[in-house]
C-alpha cells in the first residue's frame, strides 16, 4: 500500500497520510522568514515551533497549521544560567526549550523530523550542536539561514 505525498485537505484527513515531524526555531529578528516558511507548510503538519523574544510585547497571533504548537519564549521572564542571578541571555531560552523537547520527541533513529532554525547564530549553533551530539541528528538534515556558514542543510 503506497502512502499519498499530496497535499489538500482530503489527503491530510486521511489515516494513511504521511505526517512528518516540525521543529522551527526563531527569535525577534527572524519573524518575518518564520512566517515565510510557515506559509509553504502543508496545513497537515505537525510539530513544534519555539519563538524567543525579549519581552512580551512581541507574543502575536502568527498563522501555523493547526497541528503545530507555537511556544513563545519570553526572555524578560526567564533566568539566565543556573545559580548566576543572570537575565536570559539571546538564544538561551530557546536552547533549553529544545534540549528539553529533543529529549521527549526525538527517540527513533529513523525520526523523519524538519528541523528549521532561524533564530540568532549563538542560539542556533547551540542547538545543532545539542541535536547533534546529544541526540544523533545528522547536521546535514537540519537547515540553519545561509549567512551562519553552518554545516548544515541550507
Amino acid at each position: 500500500m503506497s502512502v499519498s505525498a499530496e497535499h489538500n485537505d482530503a489527503a491530510c484527513r486521511s489515516s494513511r497520510h504521511t505526517r512528518v515531524q516540525h521543529l522551527i526555531t526563531a527569535d525577534e529578528n527572524s519573524l518575518a522568514e518564520m512566517e515565510a516558511l510557515l506559509s509553504t507548510l502543508p496545513i497537515c503538519s505537525t510539530g513544534r515551533i519555539f519563538v524567543e523574544v525579549p519581552d512580551e510585547t512581541w507574543i502575536a497571533a502568527i498563522a501555523a497549521p493547526a497541528r503545530m504548537t507555537v511556544t513563545w519564549l519570553d526572555r524578560s521572564r526567564r533566568g539566565g544560567a543556573p545559580g548566576t542571578g543572570r537575565g536570559c541571555a539571546p538564544g538561551q531560552a530557546v536552547t533549553r526549550a529544545v534540549a528539553g523537547w529533543a529529549g521527549e520527541m526525538l527517540c527513533c533513529d529513523d525520526d523523519a523530523t524538519r528541523i528549521f532554525l532561524l533564530g540568532a547564530y549563538l542560539g542556533t549553533v547551540e542547538i545543532v550542536d545539542e541535536l547533534t551530539s546529544r541526540h544523533g541528528v545528522d547536521a546535514g538534515s537540519i537547515h540553519t539561514p545561509a549567512r551562519f556558514g553552518l554545516a548544515t542543510a541550507r
